[in-house]
């Protein structure tokens, strides 16, 4: 049965098997990139990495994409990163959201870079571009994720240096935090790259990988299927070469039914 909810416009007709939470705070970052929290549901229950089909209201009916779940598994809230997209269906709308505003939400969650698609090893690498940073801002923020690995690479790619600025505030954050920033100690590696601006690292992931540029700047060895793992979350071009990448170099995909040495995330919004 659907039920009613109250906003300050007019009465929000939620459908059944949705929830509609009140926004908490939001945070543009550039004319592109905006974050936002939001109320979590009693209820609710997601592993660190998944995603959700968030929406909202429009021309009286709902309309849904998929979005990871930024925030850890542990969170009395709800963090979402997202880009804008100046006629998109959804965004278009979900970037004029303000405090208090209502988003409705899927109340069950999904997705495959989770911890148990993943065979044990030494090492993690997330690999992102964009707004695929989302599921492991949820990650790197899990304690568990620190239990079962002993390095956690995340990289970063963007074109500009000004959209890399939601990942350098995630690991001040995880500093800022007390219970965080002992658990993850030194453990969490940070490499960010832009590929449109001059900055300290440059170029596309692939490339960092291909020409040893990636392993060289972090003083690690070259991928190895007996002890590196990895997440891909990022555009499709970039979920392809990666894949093909890890592959070559002896690293299995592996899924939620059976786990391997690499997961992808192919429901990526952005």
């Amino acid at each position: 049965m659907n039920a009613p909810v109250k906003t300050d416009n007019a009465e929000l007709i939620v459908p059944e098997g949705v929830y509609a939470e009140t926004v908490l705070s939001v945070t543009h970052y550039t004319d592109h990139l905006f974050r936002f929290r939001m109320t979590r549901p009693a209820g609710f229950r997601f592993r660190s990495g998944e995603f959700a089909m968030i929406g909202l209201m429009v021309d009286g009916k709902p309309l849904y994409r998929a979005y990871s779940i930024a925030s850890p598994s542990w969170d009395e809230e709800l963090e979402f990163f997202s880009i804008k997209v100046p006629n998109g269906p959804l965004t278009q709308h979900l970037q004029k959201i303000q405090p208090g505003d209502k988003v409705l939400m899927r109340k069950k969650p999904t997705g495959t870079l989770v911890l148990d698609a993943l065979t044990p090893g030494k090492r993690l690498y997330m690999f992102s571009t964009g707004t695929g940073i989302a599921p492991f801002a949820s990650l790197i923020r899990d304690p568990e994720t620190y239990e079962k690995f002993e390095e956690v690479i995340l990289t970063h790619t963007c074109r500009d240096v000004a959209e890399l600025k939601y990942g350098f505030d995630l690991v001040e954050e995880i500093k800022a935090d007390e219970m965080l920033s002992e658990i993850v100690g030194d453990k969490l590696k940070h490499y960010a790259t832009v590929t449109r601006e001059d900055y300290a690292f440059q170029g596309r992931i692939t490339d960092l990988i291909e020409n040893g540029k990636l392993f060289t700047d972090l003083g690690v060895p070259p991928l190895n299927p007996e002890t590196d793992r990895g997440m891909i979350c990022g555009s499709t071009a970039m979920l392809k070469d990666t894949k093909a990448l890890l592959e070559k170099a002896g690293l299995n995909e592996g899924a939620n039914n059976k786990p391997a040495e690499f997961v992808i995330e192919r429901a990526f919004v952005g």
